[in-house]
């Protein structure tokens, strides 16, 4: 469906941004989540004995998935609302939070494979519509 606004350039809704939004704002509440239980709960994950994966402890991971989780949550509302800046900021994200759940794999391998294959859907989601698509 096609729709214009005087002096718009027509736009053609996009149920692949619409999937991409809905997914991007549940996986940044699962990353909130996931950096709250590793801010206050790191007993929950599995890790070696020093408390640390790759190269810091959970309560840097907390803050980290906090971080990413609330910019893709933002990000999720501006991909519904039709925000160019959105689309872009929500690839990125996407990118940046499967290249951290590799390295949180170790702590909760489960999670980690069922997050990165969320972002690679919401990284296609926002690429495969047409130029100009809104959701």
């Amino acid at each position: 469906m096609t729709t214009t606004s005087p002096g718009r350039m027509p736009s053609t809704r996009s149920n692949w941004l619409g999937f991409a939004g809905i997914i991007g704002i549940t996986v940044g509440i699962f990353n909130i989540i996931g950096g709250l239980v590793a801010l206050f709960r790191s007993s929950y994950y599995i890790a070696n004995s020093s408390g640390q994966i790759l190269l810091w402890n959970f309560t840097a991971w907390g803050v980290i998935w906090l971080i990413v989780g609330i910019v893709q949550v933002v990000a999720g509302f501006g991909i519904l609302a039709g925000k160019m800046w959105a689309r872009t900021l929500g690839i990125v994200m996407a990118g940046l939070a499967m290249l951290g759940q590799f390295a949180f794999a170790a702590a909760f391998p489960l999670w980690s494979i069922i997050a990165i294959a969320l972002c690679l859907f919401v990284i296609y989601a926002l690429v495969v519509p047409p130029r100009g698509s809104v959701a």
